[in-house]
């Protein structure tokens, strides 16, 4: 599932006629980054939650011709939070590994790796967090974790968090972690504040050496224009 339906209200006036997920970076939309990462990984279906622009998003979907991978939208007339839309859409997860994905966030991560990190993840945990080193953790939710990276401890955006190793609200669950937040916290909406304190111990880590980057800012979105400049220059043949 890809959260599209934010404001973008920092990156205005971009933002006032372009949705943020259809911000371009490289030459094409984030949108467009983050369905070529999932059509490499062989996903089977994505959703994508829609609210503000949601005609534009709608379009672009219906224009996305690459890969076999089937595209849904959700329409949420208000917007739900994170967790609130994953419990609203949990049956197209259902029996499967899913993953959640904010999609106004700017990566090359390898999703292939994240997902055969989640495969041998502890017994105990119930879902799988991308983690990254973070220049700026006061602007970030930091983890503590244990040596087999299972995260103990969890501080969002406080103003001396104990390390730089950062959430990059990217998860990957099974059907059992469903269960477990319809049955504990059917009401949630928000997945940092209402979730994740709860399943302290039981959440897996994987963490990425690249960049990762929430196109928030004007600034955020002119570094993850830098790093798309780099890897072409490097790689000319890499498609952006």
């Amino acid at each position: 599932m890809l959260l599209a339906a934010g404001f973008g209200t920092r990156l205005r006036p971009l933002t006032l006629h372009t949705p943020k997920c259809l911000v371009p970076i490289g030459g094409q939309p984030l949108l467009a980054h983050w369905l070529q990462q999932l059509e490499l990984i062989h996903t089977e279906a994505a959703l994508v939650n829609t609210h503000y622009l949601a005609d534009q998003v709608g379009d672009f979907l219906i224009g996305w011709q690459q890969g076999s991978m089937e595209l849904k939208r959700s329409y949420e007339p208000c917007l739900l939070g994170t967790a609130g839309s994953l419990l609203a859409n949990q049956t197209f997860f259902a029996g499967c590994t899913g993953l959640l994905i904010h999609a106004d966030n700017f990566s090359q991560a390898d999703l292939g790796q994240l997902l055969a990190a989640h495969n041998n993840r502890p017994a105990r945990c119930l879902l799988t967090m991308l983690t990254f080193t973070t220049p700026r953790p006061s602007s970030c939710g930091i983890v503590e974790i244990t040596s087999d990276g299972v995260v103990v401890g969890f501080h969002e955006k406080v103003v001396d968090p104990p390390g730089n190793r950062a959430n990059g609200a990217l998860y990957v669950f099974d059907q059992p972690f469903l269960d477990w937040l319809l049955i504990n916290h059917p009401n949630a909406s928000d997945f940092s504040t209402e979730v994740l304190p709860h399943c302290l111990g039981r959440i897996f880590t994987w963490h990425t050496e690249v960049s990762y980057i929430d196109i928030g800012t004007p600034e955020a979105l002119a570094e993850a224009e830098a790093i798309c400049s780099k890897l072409a220059s490097t790689f000319p043949s890499i498609d952006l």
